[in-house]
């Protein structure tokens, strides 16, 4: 099972991953061909739902990006349907304790290590000797995104399993009584992330974060993040539509 994502990891660089919120088969394939090493399908705040997230993830078949899904909530059956239909990997959100991260991982992996079923319905088709080499090969990042989270930090990232955390520095920043935003300064938030990402290096898995600006991606590599999304295929289409009509009228 070719993974992108877990080969940039392991020749010691940092990851760059692309964000789909756009429920379109070619907007999938348009991302999948830009050289992220990953990508991830939103079915939380994107307006993607599973039916169109398997022909999204048929469309990025012939990329090398490894594919992820960010699910709407912690809930086993989602999280096994999208990894049954071809993804690599899930993130999810709201990850407050060490139970529901537990809870999580297990739901990814097969036993001993995990409670997955088994029923890998195109992943088996599309990934040779699936089943023996998921375990392995399956990405799971936990959301950190929540003032709890970020105290209980240290007992989610001893989750055995556990492929790293993904912080959402939006909702960090609402539930710390600050405003949302990606991209923080130095202050109560950016301490909490840099808090965060220290406790996921001493635990030795990856930590990663949601961004908008490929300069701040670049800093946040520097201070030892290995996996960055930029932005999402929403506002980089808005950005891009936006300036050019900027430029004409100027």
């Amino acid at each position: 099972m070719k993974n992108r994502l877990r080969e940039t990891w392991n020749s010691g660089k940092p990851a760059l991953n692309g964000w789909l919120g756009i429920p379109s088969t070619f907007s999938a394939e348009i991302m999948s061909k830009q050289d992220f090493d990953s990508i991830t399908i939103d079915l939380q705040h994107g307006l993607t739902d599973y039916s169109i997230a398997v022909p999204m993830m048929q469309a990025m078949s012939a990329s090398d990006a490894t594919m992820l899904c960010r699910v709407p909530w912690l809930e086993a059956g989602i999280i096994m349907k999208l990894l049954d239909a071809g993804a690599m990997g899930i993130i999810c959100p709201m990850i407050n304790s060490r139970k529901e991260a537990e809870e999580f991982v297990g739901a990814t992996r097969y036993a001993p290590l995990g409670y997955r079923s088994s029923g890998p319905v195109r992943a088996g088709l599309i990934y040779p000797d699936y089943h023996n080499q998921a375990n392995d090969q399956i990405i799971s990042l936990a959301m950190i995104e929540t003032e709890e989270a970020v105290t209980n930090a240290e007992e989610i990232c001893a989750t055995p399993g556990l492929t790293g955390i993904y912080v959402g520095p939006s909702d960090l920043a609402i539930s710390m009584g600050e405003g949302p935003g990606l991209d923080r300064k130095p202050g109560k938030i950016y301490d909490a992330i840099q808090h965060v990402l220290k406790i996921a290096k001493k635990a030795g898995i990856r930590a990663g974060l949601h961004c908008m600006d490929p300069n701040y991606i670049k800093e946040m590599y520097a201070s030892g993040f290995e996996f960055a999304s930029l932005s999402n295929d929403v506002r980089l289409l808005t950005q891009i539509v936006s300036s050019q009509i900027n430029d004409v009228r100027s």
